[in-house]
Parts: structure tokens; sequence; C-alpha cells
């Protein structure tokens, strides 16, 4: 009787075990097996619909049970659109369409406008009439390429190497002088570091020198344009080595999360002062970093003026209908980096050498001009000369201006002088008088 005890005890465990395994509690309910699978694929359907909405951006995504980490280190980087090879030969006949004789005349007398101030000011600097100076050469494509495809109410945020977008808008060449000279007729009333310029006429915002604050603030006043529903949009430009600074990757992720009407232009040069590229990150460039913060994203040959415009114009297009963009262009800076810096000390002559010779954005235009028939040697050489004569003349009349006043020191920081302010103006001018008075 026992062992028949046994036996029974056994056979009732061993039923119920199977009844075990045909039957799943699920959720406090019971379910069978095929009723439990079309459960949990409805639920799998639900999860990815949360995680799409939740974290993704309404991206397709699906669940693995494979463990693989990404890292996309292949060995094909983002392409690099152009319009014409760097011997000015075309190579897109559809888009070259969109650039009429007088549009391209004037952004090659634009660029070698740039390149004619660049000469001078930099020689001035050299002789000590103005106290710095940033050149701009090998990167003139960049601004002119972009500038040209705005409209004159969209806002500029630059960096410090734009001077071409201010000259696009035509910014008087005796301003531009007189800021770099710092005298009383400087809009900013010798308060700023030349080339530090800046028009509210122009729609241009102040350069300031520190790496990528202009970012944040580009992206606030796309915002602001946002909700004010205007029919424009804000650049910001920046440099390789401005996109290291957190700014950067801070007014990335406002621009995708708000959808703001903002376009960053990346001037990609090779240099962050004397740090190459390639010690600056490992990824796929300043380009790779787009998508992933919801940016519409392109590379662009820099050094193309035809392929920036388009790159800009179809840029701005997507701004207007609040998708930001990213474009980064791919250039080179062929001076050093301001004239604080000897760049022979971090990279050679010859590299140099190489890429004035193969890849110079304003040699690339004029060779195609030339191929056009719209330039000839002795147009150029005309230019050339009345250019380099407007610009000492400029520099002249602003080294013979007086400077400015001590009281613009204070005046500015409001609208009108704080009784603080005051008091410290007050201050200043007893502290000069007694000076004189000892003198």
């Amino acid at each position: 009787l026992l062992r028949l005890n046994m036996v029974i005890s056994i056979l009732r465990t061993a039923f119920t075990e199977v009844q075990l395994q045909r039957q799943l509690i699920f959720g406090g309910c019971l379910f069978t097996r095929k009723q439990f699978c079309d459960v949990s694929k409805k639920t799998d359907e639900i999860l990815i619909n949360q995680f799409k909405e939740k974290f993704f951006s309404n991206r397709m995504i699906k669940f693995t049970d494979q463990l693989h980490f990404v890292n996309d280190n292949g060995e094909n980087a983002l392409p690099v659109f152009r319009i014409i090879d760097n011997l000015g030969n075309v190579v897109n006949a559809e888009m070259i369409k969109a650039f009429d004789a007088d549009l391209c005349m004037r952004m090659y007398k634009k660029m070698l406008l740039v390149h004619v101030i660049d000469e001078i000011l930099y020689n001035a600097q050299r002789q000590g009439r103005i106290s710095f100076y940033l050149t701009n050469d090998g990167e003139e494509a960049t601004q002119i390429g972009s500038a040209s495809a705005l409209q004159a109410d969209d806002l500029i945020y630059a960096q410090y190497r734009e001077l071409g977008t201010l000259l696009w808008r035509d910014f008087p060449l005796q301003s531009l002088m007189d800021q770099c000279v710092g005298n009383a007729d400087d809009l900013n009333k010798g308060r700023q570091m030349p080339v530090h310029y800046g028009s509210k006429e122009l729609n241009v915002v102040t350069i300031s020198s520190t790496l990528a604050t202009q970012m944040p603030q580009a992206v606030g006043s796309a915002y602001a344009m946002k909700l004010r529903k205007k029919q424009n949009v804000v650049i910001c430009y920046f440099g390789d080595g401005a996109a290291s600074e957190g700014d950067c990757h801070a007014a990335f992720n406002f621009a995708g999360t708000l959808r703001c009407p903002v376009v960053f232009f990346c001037r990609n040069n090779g240099y962050a002062i004397s740090t190459c590229s390639s010690e600056q990150y490992a990824g796929d460039g300043i380009g790779s970093r787009g998508p992933a913060y919801g940016l519409n994203t392109v590379r662009v040959d820099g050094n193309d003026v035809f392929a920036v415009h388009m790159a800009t114009l179809h840029a701005r297009q997507k701004a207007l209908h609040c998708e930001p963009c990213l474009i980064e262009a791919i250039t080179y800076r062929l001076g050093h980096h301001s004239t604080s810096d000897d760049s022979t000390a971090y990279r050679s002559a010859a590299e140099i050498q190489l890429w004035q010779k193969s890849n110079s954005p304003l040699a690339r235009l004029r060779a195609f001009l030339f191929n056009s028939g719209l330039l000839d040697e002795q147009q150029e050489h005309s230019l050339q000369k009345t250019y380099r004569q407007e610009v000492l003349n400029s520099l002249i009349l602003s080294e013979k201006k007086p400077k400015p006043e001590i009281e613009t020191l204070f005046t500015d920081v409001y609208d009108q002088m704080t009784p603080r302010i005051q008091k410290q103006y007050n201050e200043l001018k007893t502290a000069l008088a007694a000076r004189e008075n000892l003198d």
C-alpha cells in the first residue's frame, strides 16, 4: 500500500509539471503557450511604439538577441559634394546652370577683395599700425558661397574668419578699417579687438573671441524666430576647434530637440590653432555628429564656391521648415592662425605650398571664369590694382581719425549710465586729471 501511494504521488507530480509546461502564468492570468506568444508579440509592438516615441524620435527600431557594439569606423566617410573640381572644370552640369555671369563675377570680386584686405592688414599689423589680425586666406569660398545663398534679413553669427560674409552684404570698407584701427568712428568705439566686426543694420551679430559661445546664442535667436513665425533663418559659423567645445554639443542638441530654423556652418580647415584635425577627433569629421542630434547634414568641398552656395541654399530651405541643418565645409587654412602665431612650428612649408598650388578656392574660381570667357588677365590685374588702392586709402584715412573719448568705455552698457557706472566714470576722470597734473 505504501509503494502504491508513492507511485500515485509521483504520477500526480509528473502530471502537474506537464500541465505547467503547457500553461504559463502571465500578468496573474493563465494562458496557453499560443495565447502567450500572441500576447508577447502584441506587447513587443506596444513597447516598440513606446520606445520609438519616447527615446528615438519615431525612428524604426527592433529588439535583437545578438549583443553587438556599434562604431561606424569603416573606410567610407560622408561624401564631399562639389560642382567644379580643383582645376575649375564642371562636374555637375545641371547645378552650374543656377549661376549666371553676374553672380559668378560678383563672387569672384568679393573673394578677391577679401584676399587684398588680408594682405594689406596683415602687413599693417607687422608694421605696428594695427594691434592684431586674422587672415581668411584659403577659406574665401566658404564665406562668399554661404553668404550669397542667404537673404539680407537672415541673421549671421560669425566666429572670426568670416570677413566675406560682411563684404557680401556690402559692409563699408571704411567701417571695416575703422574697426581694425579702433578709432572714434568704429561702431564698437574701439572696445573690441581688430576683426571683431558687427553690424545691426546688416543683421550680423558682433563677433566674440571665445570659441563656440555664439552657437547656443544662435539657437536661441532661431527659436525666437520660430515663436514669432518669421520667415528667416539663423546661420552660425564655427570651426573644427569650436566643435570640440561643450557649447557646440549643447547648441546641436537644443536645435534638434526644439526644431529651430538654424544652419550650422562648420569650416573644417584642418587646424584648431596648432592642433590638427586628426588629434581632435577619431570619428568621421564633424559632419558625422549631425544625424545623432537630429540635424540634416551635408559635407561639401569648402573650396568650391558653387557647391558651398548650393548646400547653403538647400539648407536654408530646410531650416525655414524648422529642419535644422549642419554643413561641414572641408577647406584649408593657408595662413597662420593669427598674427600671434607661426604655423611653421607645427606644419611644414611644403604642406602649405601643396594646398596653395592644388586647392586654392580663389585659383579654382579664377580658372572656371577663364574657361568660361568671363575673365581675362587684364581684367584681373585691373581689379587687383583698384582694390589695393581702395583698401590703402581707407586704412590711411582711418589712421588719421581721432581715438574714441574715454567716456565711451562706460556707454552702451545700458541705454543710459546707471548711478554705479556714472560713479566709475567720475572716478576715472579724477584719476586721469590727477595724472595730467603730475605730468
